[in-house]
Parts: C-alpha cells; sequence; structure tokens
C-alpha cells in the first residue's frame, strides 16, 4: 500500500492510502488526526489527490467513502476520473 501525505505541522501528517491495480489509483482511505478533524484537512488533502491524479491522467476508484463523497458529490469536476 501507498499513500499521498500532507504535512500539518509538528509530526502530524493527513494521508490518503492507495494501491495501483490495473493501472488505475485505488483510493482505500483517509485519515486525519482526530484533534485536526472538521478543519478542512481532509478536502485540502482530497483536492491536492485529485488534482495529482487528473495531472498525470489517472483514472481513479474511490472505495474511501471520504474521497468517493468529495469526488462524486462536492466536486464534480473530479467525478469524471472515477471508474467503478
Amino acid at each position: 500500500m501507498s499513500r499521498f501525505e500532507m504535512p500539518l505541522g509538528g509530526s502530524a501528517l493527513a494521508v490518503a492510502y492507495y494501491k495501483v491495480e490495473d493501472g488505475r489509483v485505488v483510493l482505500l482511505h483517509t485519515e486525519v488526526p482526530q484533534e485536526l478533524s472538521g478543519l478542512g484537512y481532509g478536502s485540502r488533502l482530497a483536492h491536492g489527490v485529485f488534482e495529482a491524479l487528473r495531472r498525470d491522467g489517472k483514472r481513479v476508484i474511490a472505495k474511501c467513502p471520504f474521497m468517493s463523497s468529495y469526488a462524486a458529490a462536492r466536486h464534480p469536476e473530479y467525478a469524471a476520473l472515477l471508474d467503478g
């Protein structure tokens, strides 16, 4: 399993875990430290992940509910990247 990381200051990180399967990036799980939850860090991480994937021409399977909701429901500009 690989991951995208976003430093949050100090030793804190927001992390999106993924694997590559049949040439597609499968987003598995997103984590933001509990004490920083609800402050928009997950959305900033998701934005960065989807921008990088779009720039690289990747297809995405969003198994992570947060990433799926971010792309499909809240940011339709990323919905075109989604498979499955």
